[in-house]
């Protein structure tokens, strides 16, 4: 990409997920991730209401009756941008491609935690990790993030989301949030996810085409796979393998919800053709009220 027309991409995107993230995010985004982290303050006599949970033996055994520890809200928080950045992300037939969606997603979270004094950070990933940006403050950070995503090439074509889950999990040591952000066109990712999830607080974003999930009757075709290049003909004018085709993917995407309800993991889906706005908002609601 020129660097003319990468500025100008950078700008336009800069424009469009500022402008959300101060008009919309910044309340929600701070209710929905405050509070992840806790740092001890002090002690104080025990009071009715307390919860008992927080009763420090040590100091209570000392002074003869009951003392809690206290608590205040950690106010810096790290937020990783987990990028699935394969070939399938190329697909799309509406509004962007699923990987134009994904660089908006990630535009608009990176302002929403610059907004809140957050660090930010973004690890680009395929069948492997292939760009990683520390977390950092500041507006000059912010855009390196969006000009990365908008001009990096890929080395490798395929996903694997264990990967990145063990980088993140490894090398960012303090509590952390992170956005998984793909397709979730990989297998076998059960065990990485659950380990994750218990060391951070990890939120799914899935970035899908509706094309994907139904296709249309359009008779015979070559379908080519983008990951691995291999073509497979359909015979999308039958009924019957339409419905194969749907299941499959109905499949794959009951078993993504089932093991981030089991796991504790938000999980948000966003198509290529809808506004990205109520699908943030109404998961940070549900954050806020969980």
């Amino acid at each position: 990409m020129e660097t003319t027309d990468l500025l100008k991409k950078v700008r336009k995107l800069e424009i469009r997920a500022r402008g959300l993230s101060n008009q919309l995010f910044a309340g929600e985004y701070h209710s929905a991730f405050k509070g992840r982290g806790m740092l001890f303050s002090e002690v104080r006599e025990y009071q009715e209401g307390d919860d008992v949970r927080h009763i420090d033996n040590n100091v209570t055994a000392r002074f003869g009756h009951p003392y809690v520890k206290v608590y205040e809200e950690e106010r810096e928080l790290t937020v990783m941008l987990l990028v699935d950045m394969s070939a399938s992300g190329l697909f799309g037939t509406r509004l962007q491609t699923k990987r134009e969606r994904i660089a908006e997603l990630c535009a608009i979270l990176a302002f929403a935690a610059m907004n809140n004094n957050d660090k930010i950070g973004m690890l680009l990933f395929t069948s492997d990790v292939e760009l990683v940006i520390p977390p950092s403050k500041g507006k000059k950070h912010v855009l390196r993030i969006i000009r990365d995503i908008l001009e990096f090439s890929p080395q490798k074509k395929g996903t694997d989301l264990n990967p990145p889950l063990r980088y993140f999990r490894n090398a960012i040591k303090k509590k952390s949030t992170g956005f998984l952000i793909s397709d979730f066109q990989a297998p076998n990712y059960e065990e990485a996810l659950k380990i994750t999830s218990r060391k951070h607080d990890l939120v799914a974003l899935r970035v899908y085409d509706e094309t994907e999930m139904q296709l249309p009757d359009v008779g015979l075709v070559d379908l080519v796979l983008a990951e691995t290049g291999e073509t497979v003909t359909a015979d999308t004018s039958s009924a019957k393998w339409r419905t194969a085709f749907r299941a499959h993917q109905l499949e794959k995407l009951d078993y993504l919800k089932k093991i981030c309800k089991k796991n504790r993991v938000d999980l948000a889906q966003v198509n290529t053709s809808e506004n990205v706005v109520p699908v943030l908002l109404k998961l940070f609601e549900q954050r806020i009220h969980a």
